[in-house]
């Protein structure tokens, strides 16, 4: 095994639809005040990690320190590590970087947190001396990103416009998994949401922005948006002689999420309740499909993933994506002979949104206890990334 997760050793904040609930609220402040409270409910003292890496893809003043500042703001000064930034697969990066980490002997018990905040990107101004006059550039960090690749030369909905085209994935079955995934979100809802209580907060005190009194609450996830068949059924392609709708992409959102990997099973059962079942981490994969067809890249980055843990697709149970767009889930699904409405029970970032590091990272965290509802099992989640890139996960509950 590469590493092992203390069950119930991880948490989520809800996420909330930017300019939402958390938009005050510095992302890496943020973070380490959620984790501060998370590892105390746990009753694990921040002193005994030996690792941390700290994810995050959009700026914050100061976030130049990372890693050692979150840390020494959650109570372990001592603590040290990377900040990692691989866009969406940030969180999932994060696991793989701790296991790393362990492999060589460097840590034994670590800490990784994912947090980002979409809302009120930074504008920046990057000094050129020798542009006319000596203008420099400027740039919208979110939303000029959102819509250009550097490289594809393109944005990203194009890219799932590009795999739409190439796998022949019409509007009508990007809107009918929208639905269908929407109505395996309210399962997580049921029983006064029992299932998202597993590893979230039920009532989150929002801080108010210096993180000195409690400006509010939240229950569960914000601005997600209810989607029925006539509201679809009225909705064009973004792109003129598209397929893709605003109703078949994901939001962006603010949130943090949070895991302990260590590096035995032991160690992990020490940290978790007791009876609770071992979870192993079995492999990684990564991969990069060709320029402009992001939401296909899942697809090598599983195939890696399988070969390093030795194992077929039909060895796993419980398969979970990051999927920014219904088109990701559909291609994924006609590559490995899989119902795409087996996939995401109990919700995706599709309808629960997107705060790009710790998205990978719930991900995972609603995969785990999934298969622990099953009594155990092989799960994989996948997400693409920007670059046309992605990162698979392959986990064994039980």
């Amino acid at each position: 095994m590469l590493s092992w997760i203390p069950y119930r050793g991880y948490w989520s904040t809800p996420f909330a639809r930017w300019q939402g609930a958390f938009a005050h609220l510095h992302a890496l402040k943020f973070a380490a005040h959620v984790a501060r409270a998370e590892l105390a409910h746990r009753q694990i003292d921040a002193g005994t990690f030996d690792f941390a890496a700290y994810g995050l893809t959009i700026g914050q003043h100061q976030s130049f320190y990372g890693l050692p500042w979150v840390t020494a703001m959650l109570g372990a000064p001592h603590l040290t590590g990377p900040t990692i930034s691989q866009a969406c697969a940030t969180g999932v990066r994060l696991m793989a970087t701790a296991a790393g980490e362990m492999a060589t002997g460097g840590a034994q018990r670590a800490l990784v947190i994912g947090a980002d905040r979409t809302s009120n990107g930074p504008h920046v101004y990057y000094p050129a001396p020798d542009g006319p006059g000596g203008t420099g550039i400027a740039e919208n960090v979110v939303m000029d990103n959102f819509n250009d690749d550097p490289h594809a030369r393109c944005a990203m909905v194009d890219t799932a416009e590009n795999v739409a085209r190439r796998e022949g994935i019409t509007t009508q079955e990007q809107h009918e998994l929208v639905l269908h995934r929407q109505t395996q979100y309210q399962a997580a809802l049921a029983g006064n949401r029992a299932f998202q209580t597993r590893y979230m907060q039920a009532q989150l005190d929002v801080p108010d922005a210096r993180f000195r009194k409690t400006d509010g609450q939240i229950a569960g996830d914000q601005g997600v948006y209810p989607a029925a068949p006539e509201k679809l059924a009225g909705l064009r392609p973004v792109r003129e002689g598209g397929s893709v709708t605003f109703a078949g992409q994901t939001h962006p959102a603010d949130g943090n999420a949070g895991m302990i990997l260590t590096a035995s099973a032991e160690e992990a059962r020490e940290l978790a309740p007791a009876g609770a079942p071992a979870v192993a981490v079995l492999a990684f994969g990564q991969g990069r499909e060709d320029k402009g067809f992001m939401p296909a890249a899942p697809i090598r980055a599983t195939q890696r993933a399988l070969k390093n843990a030795g194992i077929g697709i039909e060895d796993v149970a419980v398969f979970k994506s990051h999927n920014p767009f219904a088109v990701n889930d559909i291609a994924f699904a006609r590559a490995f002979g899989l119902d795409w409405r087996a996939m995401n029970n109990f919700g995706s970032s599709l309808i629960w949104g997107h705060p790009h590091a710790a998205t990978a990272l719930r991900g995972v965290i609603e995969m785990i206890e999934e298969l622990e509802m099953r009594g155990g099992g092989i799960g994989l989640f996948q997400g693409c990334a920007a670059g046309d890139s992605a990162m698979a996960v392959l986990i064994r509950v039980g």
